[in-house]
């Protein structure tokens, strides 16, 4: 295989900038779509083990260990006080 060639990214990675470029978006790698997808449907609340599966991964664990950020430790913290409250509440 020629230097050239051997240089050259794929050609999904070219179609894609040239893309970015004419949204006039930031560029970045076509493979950078799998991280925003899967962080997009894990802060809407979607279950991580369906992020998982659909991610490809066998194990829930790596999802977990990737994608999961401090803003949604806090957003679970939120919510489980606010239901603790609303038990509590129900039962006075």
């Amino acid at each position: 295989m020629d230097q050239k060639v051997q240089n050259q990214r794929p050609l999904c990675d070219q179609d894609f900038h040239l893309a970015c470029k004419h949204a006039n978006v930031p560029r970045i790698r076509f493979h950078d779509l799998r991280h925003t997808h899967a962080t997009i449907l894990l802060q809407l609340g979607e279950n991580p083990k369906v992020v998982s599966e659909r991610l490809g991964y066998a194990d829930i664990t790596i999802t977990l260990n990737t994608y999961v950020m401090p803003s949604m430790q806090k957003s679970f913290a939120r919510n489980f006080d606010l239901a603790v409250k609303q038990v509590r509440s129900k039962s006075l």
